[in-house]
Parts: C-alpha cells; sequence; structure tokens
C-alpha cells in the first residue's frame, strides 16, 4: 500500500496537484476525517471529491510504485502509511484485503512498510 495517500490521475506525465495543499496531518489527527478517506476507496461511504480521486488514482499508485505522485504526494503517502501502520493497523488491514487481497503490493514494499514500524 505505498501509495495511500491522496493522490490524483490526470493523462500527463504526473498526477493532478489539485490536492497536493491538502492537511494530511488534519486528516490523520482525525477518527471521522480518516475514516471518510478509508471508507470512500474500500466502497463503504460517499466520496468526497478528492476522495474518488483517490480511490481511481490508488491501482495505477500501486502498480506503478507511484511514479507518476509529486513530490507533495510521495510525502503525504510516506506519512499516511507510517500513520496507519502504527496507529490504525485495522484501517491499513482493510486497504491491504481490498487492494492487495493477493498480497503482491504488501511483498514488493515489504521493506519500505517494515522500515516504518514502530515510527509513527
Amino acid at each position: 500500500m505505498a501509495c495511500v495517500a491522496v493522490t490524483w490521475a490526470r493523462p500527463e506525465s504526473t498526477y493532478t496537484d489539485k490536492w497536493d495543499n491538502i492537511n494530511v496531518d488534519e486528516i490523520l489527527e482525525s477518527n471521522r476525517l480518516l475514516k471518510g478517506y478509508v471508507d470512500c476507496p474500500l466502497g463503504k461511504g460517499r466520496c468526497t471529491p478528492d476522495g474518488k480521486a483517490l480511490k481511481e488514482t490508488l491501482p495505477d499508485a500501486l502498480e506503478h510504485e507511484c511514479v507518476k505522485c509529486t513530490g507533495k504526494q510521495k510525502s503525504g503517502a510516506d506519512k499516511v502509511i507510517r500513520h496507519l501502520v502504527n496507529k490504525r493497523p485495522d484501517l491499513w488491514k482493510e486497504l491491504a484485503v481490498k487492494y492487495d487481497p493477493d498480497n503482491i503490493y504488501q511483498a514488493r514494499y515489504k521493506d519500505k512498510i517494515d522500515a516504518v514500524k514502530g515510527s509513527a
């Protein structure tokens, strides 16, 4: 789940930076906001425009190691992964089941995931 952060697709060489200034810390600090951002890609809740874009982009970002992500998106993804792995493993597991049922990305990104464990 290397790019579970806020990323959005467009045909150019990077995802749109339209939502690059979203306050990731605010989302991670609010259970209500975080749940909304997780429920959208899981198909369990209504999606905001940026949540919908995340849901549409996430499979591509995972498959291609976030190569189309902007610097802010990569930084945000790292922060979100660290938070989910260390503080919300329940949500991390739900996302993994939905977006990585065959454990392909968990295996591909194992070193990165292991590196953030315990570094919340």
